[in-house]
């Protein structure tokens, strides 16, 4: 009787370690659920590595587009269905205009994209140079930007004078012809002191500043050029304000700016990078930063607003430079936004948005589609970058915790490789793109060529490299060359595809300095 209670005794005990070890499995399994959601390893920190070579194969595809939307005297000229075209751009002026690109699918050079266009090249190139040059995409992608930056020197001709469109948007539209064949009157438009833009002067500011980094160690004398420039302009910017949108009430239908204090932090702080002069640096975590930075709202990085990029490029000091960052409020203010950014990003998160198709694709306007997911994913894996060089391991969403592999997994979720014309066997055969829908070889004019648009052929050129608008919230896409709303491509669009895949492209990162 004894015995038989012994033993009972001894398998009532083990009973209760079963219980135990099986909660705390859970227990372990539900805690690294939690704190680790990673699908997938975070690169390696440290030189290239292998190139990926889905992604290589898309980057030099996605570069191509930038050859194709070049104004001007073409040089080395690899797009055998474009040509020289706006060679008289600014002679009403007497100032060469002829180089920077296209908009979109019309040949339309608006300024305030362009401008965004070339920061955003420049940006990925200073982050992910090396990993291009591994996939041979460097000199190429150095060449669009340096296309743009000379543009933006010459329509810069003098401290307060700016021009900022080549071309009305009425009279273009009506046209339907190759950039080639173009013959109606290519208007000027110009920012000054009496008629400010604030918002498209500092743009500028910021693409020369970001590109003065870009040229600094192989072509000097341009470099401090493209500085002289920008360090004019942003003055222009912040000492005459005023909405460029609001004092040339003819560019709100296709470039509106919803405000210009963006567009001031987004230069000061590429200026702070590209000098180190604490005076840039103040101005962002100073007065300017309480009035224009909106601290802890999460938006939406584009060519109209630049907070989410400022937030991440500005956490690149608090990463980076704990000397300059400890002691300012301001900047762990700029990182803790740009976690919320992450956050709201991350489809796990406590904080996800709701913005997303059924398949996950992040999903904010009709129009251009793709510009906000692939914009996201590129800050996505800046931001995973700096954490894994700085060895910091964890994103905090409210209770739950994220990693550097979640980052990146999220931004190879929202590449969608068929909105990408020319990768793969199936994409876009209707891009609303007048040079690609018209065969080089036709004779025609401003109103003769739109039977192409009407064509039910597709197009006879390859738009190679479009990133084209996108889908609809229910995933639905129809390719229609009158489909401008989906099927139009443009060069930002492009600017941001090219950073995210060459922060995608090989199996290994590292961050370095900019200077």
């Amino acid at each position: 009787m004894g015995k038989e209670k012994k033993s009972g005794g001894w398998f009532g005990w083990f009973i209760v370690l079963v219980i135990l070890g099986v909660v705390a499995l859970a227990l372990g399994l539900t805690l690294r659920n939690k704190f680790h959601h990673g699908g997938g390893a975070a690169p390696v920190p440290g030189p290239p590595g292998a190139v990926t070579k889905k992604y290589g194969d898309a980057l030099k595809i996605a570069l191509q587009f930038f050859d194709i939307q070049k104004s001007g005297k073409l040089v080395d000229n690899e797009i055998p269905w474009r040509g020289d075209s706006a060679l008289q751009d600014g002679k009403d002026a007497d100032l060469d205009l002829s180089k920077g690109m296209y908009d979109a699918g019309d040949h339309m050079k608006f300024g305030f994209p362009m401008a965004y266009t070339a920061t955003v090249l420049a940006w990925a190139i200073l982050e992910y140079g090396d990993q291009m040059n591994a996939a041979d995409q460097l000199e190429p992608a150095k060449d669009s930007l340096k296309w743009i930056t000379d543009y933006l020197v010459n329509a810069h001709p003098e401290p307060n004078v700016l021009y900022i469109q080549v071309g009305d948007p009425d009279v273009d539209h009506k046209c339907w012809d190759r950039p080639e064949d173009m013959s109606e009157k290519r208007a000027l438009i110009q920012v000054n002191a009496s008629t400010p833009g604030t918002e498209v002067a500092a743009e500028t500011a910021a693409a020369m500043a970001s590109a003065s980094l870009v040229f600094k160690s192989t072509d000097s004398t341009y470099s401090s050029l493209l500085l002289k420039h920008a360090k004019e302009l942003f003055t222009f910017a912040n000492e005459h304000r005023g909405s460029y949108s609001q004092n040339i009430p003819q560019v709100q239908t296709y470039y509106n700016s919803t405000g210009y204090g963006d567009e001031l932090l987004w230069a000061a702080s590429w200026l702070y990078h590209a000098t180190r002069d604490r005076t840039y640096l103040d101005f962002v975590t100073g007065s300017n930063g309480e009035t224009y930075a909106n601290w802890g709202s999460p938006t939406w990085f584009s060519w109209d607003d630049k907070l989410p990029g400022i937030q991440v490029l500005l956490s690149r000091v608090s990463f980076f430079d704990s000397k300059v960052a400890t002691n300012s409020e301001s900047l762990k203010k700029y990182r803790k936004t740009a976690e919320a950014v992450m956050c709201g990003l991350l489809p796990k998160s406590p904080t996800a948005t709701l913005s997303r198709t059924r398949n996950g694709l992040i999903w904010i306007s009709d129009w251009n589609a793709l510009q906000h997911p692939i914009a996201s994913a590129f800050l996505a894996v800046i931001y995973s970058d700096y954490m894994l060089t700085s060895q910091t391991q964890k994103l905090h969403c409210d209770s739950d915790t994220f990693s550097p592999a979640d980052l990146r997994k999220f931004a190879m979720s929202q590449m969608k490789m068929s909105y990408l014309v020319g990768y793969g066997d199936k994409y876009s055969q209707y891009v609303h793109h007048r040079g690609a829908s018209i065969p080089s070889d036709s004779n025609t004019n401003c109103s003769t060529g739109w039977k192409w648009l009407e064509s039910d052929e597709p197009n006879p050129n390859v738009a190679t490299g479009a990133l084209v608008g996108g889908p609809f919230l229910n995933e639905s896409y129809v390719d229609s060359r009158n489909n401008s709303m989906q099927t139009e491509p443009s060069t930002y669009n492009s600017a941001v595809i090219v950073g995210l895949l060459s922060g995608l492209v090989t199996t290994s990162s590292v961050v370095t300095s900019f200077m």
